[in-house]
This record gives C-alpha cells, structure tokens and sequence, in this order.
C-alpha cells in the first residue's frame, strides 16, 4: 500500500506531450517562421519596471495585511485579559 501511494504521488500532475515521451527524437520541431512573427510585432513584451514595482506593491501590501493581522491578534488578546480581569 505503501508503495503504491509512494508511486501515485510521485507522479507528474499533468503528463507530458506526445514530443517528449517519444524516445527516438527527445525535442519537438519549432515552427521557427511563427516563433520570428511573435518576435517582431512584440507579442508578449514585459516592461521590467513596471513588473519590478508591481511586485513591490505586493510585497508591501503582504507586510502591511500581516502587521495588521499581527496588531489585531495583540488587541483581541488584551481585551480578552483585561475582559477577564474583571470576573
């Protein structure tokens, strides 16, 4: 039972195309004139800046969301001691 959950869980979730379960040729053929068309209109260009400020919003509003969690938590404690203090 053991074994069989250890193989179950090992596996890939999804299973790979049918290029890289081929043994005979381990890489697909590239359709290199559709890979040069996205290259030259632009498909999919990243502005590094703005990905770069975009994940600092995120890491700030993290620290912001987690100290308010944190503060919160310390309030209800108090309360709840001081609520206690009483009876």
């Amino acid at each position: 039972m053991i074994q069989w959950l250890s193989n179950v869980l090992r596996r890939p979730a999804l299973r790979p195309g049918p290029c890289l379960r081929s043994r005979s040729r381990p890489t697909c053929t590239v359709n290199n004139q559709f890979i040069s068309f996205l290259q030259r209109s632009g498909f999919r260009r990243v502005n590094p800046d703005r990905y770069e400020r975009s994940l600092r919003r995120r890491r700030l509003a993290l620290a912001v969301f987690g100290w308010a969690s944190v503060l919160g938590l310390t309030w209800v404690v108090v309360e709840s001691a001081k609520a206690l203090s009483m009876f």
